[in-house]
């Protein structure tokens, strides 16, 4: 297993001490749960499961007949 040295500010190391305990894990199980999480090329599985869920958006062309009439504009 490979070592990584970080330089963090003391506000930074707080939040990751604190993230780190409370969801019971080692700060280097944490900081590699959140690398892995976000350094990942692959779209997450809830992502996914959308594909398919929503109707298609009308096309400009399709939608012009639908809408109302301009009003009339002022001149200058």
């Amino acid at each position: 297993m490979s070592q990584i040295t970080l330089y963090l500010d003391d506000a930074t190391q707080a939040l990751v001490e604190q993230a780190a305990k409370a969801n019971g894990m080692s700060k280097s199980r944490w900081v590699a749960e959140i690398i892995r999480k976000h350094a990942a090329h692959e779209w997450p599985q809830d992502c996914l499961d959308l594909a398919g869920c929503f109707a298609d958006f009308p096309l400009r062309e399709d939608s012009a007949a639908t809408l109302p009439a301009d009003t009339t504009r002022l001149g200058f």
